[in-house]
């Protein structure tokens, strides 16, 4: 009894301690998204004290009245929600027969092939955007969404297919083998066999896809010209003007491009958990 209630009282420290460490940890994680908060709720007097404060004197809508009604933020809203599912979904497509095609079939070159996925992926943008301007200006798709769609899959599929590539080799090729003795061709033994094995590894490629696209601000800025078509960085950019922040707005308009987000990750969070053994017994 002595070594039980001793074991108890050891295990309710390591989980007191456990759980101290994890809400230190979501301290630092959440006060960035609160002091945004704090920030676009505050006038611009309080915002430039010298002594910050964590609790705005006066709550203050001013910022999120400014930027929804007399800037183009919900606009660029709404092109970054429209780029990003758009580009996202293609990017996991495309990527999905590729990486399928690398890793499961005799394909010649196609480690190679794998290779050069890699070093496109780590080529940094930054050598990339003057050629690809040129390129946009010259096939007349430059300043459109439509050209940033075809820009953005540039460097989201690279990403894409080495993410799937690593994981795909993951699947043991015995469910495959199994599923071609029971009939299966190869379209069925894709898209009704394996991919229903790997749910949560192409969910997470769609999410950090997304995130690619929505975060991404050097290729807009490049590309887009007409406030009609710009993404809401290049939009928040504008609220910088010479040596001038507005803060507040620009706060509010972080912590509203955080929804998104946390929309995609709260409904992809499940499919993130399971999928290992759909699909891999025959029903």
């Amino acid at each position: 009894m002595k070594k039980e209630r001793k074991r108890s009282a050891v295990n309710r420290r390591e989980d007191g301690i456990a759980y101290l460490v994890l809400i230190i940890f979501l301290v630092f994680s959440l006060f960035p998204i609160y002091w945004m908060l704090n920030t676009s709720l505050k006038s611009n007097a309080e915002i430039y004290e010298k002594v910050p404060t964590f609790f705005p004197r006066e709550i203050r809508v001013d910022a999120y009245k400014r930027l929804l009604f007399e800037t183009g933020f919900p606009r660029a809203l709404w092109n970054s929600v429209l780029i990003a599912s758009v580009v996202s979904l293609m990017t996991i497509f495309v990527s999905m027969l590729a990486s399928y095609a690398i890793t499961r079939t005799n394909l010649k070159g196609r480690f190679f092939m794998s290779r050069c996925v890699l070093y496109t992926y780590l080529l940094p943008r930054t050598m990339l955007f003057i050629p690809l301007y040129m390129l946009a200006v010259k096939l007349g798709i430059n300043n459109s969404l439509f050209g940033l769609g075809i820009i953005y899959p540039t460097f989201t599929i690279p990403y894409a297919m080495w993410m799937l590539i690593a994981y795909f080799k993951t699947v043991p090729k015995e469910v495959e083998e199994a599923a071609v003795i029971d009939g299966c061709g190869p379209w069925k033994l894709m898209f009704q066999v394996f991919f229903p094995l790997v749910v949560p590894g192409i969910v997470s490629t769609l999410i950090f896809c997304f995130t690619l696209c929505w975060n991404e601000y050097l290729y807009s800025l490049i590309m887009i010209n007409d406030s009609a078509f710009k993404t809401f960085p290049t939009m928040l950019s504008e609220l910088i003007v010479d040596d001038i922040f507005a803060w507040a707005p620009l706060m509010a308009g972080s912590l509203i491009s955080c929804i998104p987000i946390l929309v995609v990750y709260t409904f992809s969070s499940k499919n993130l958990t399971g999928g290992f053994t759909d699909g891999s017994v025959k029903g």
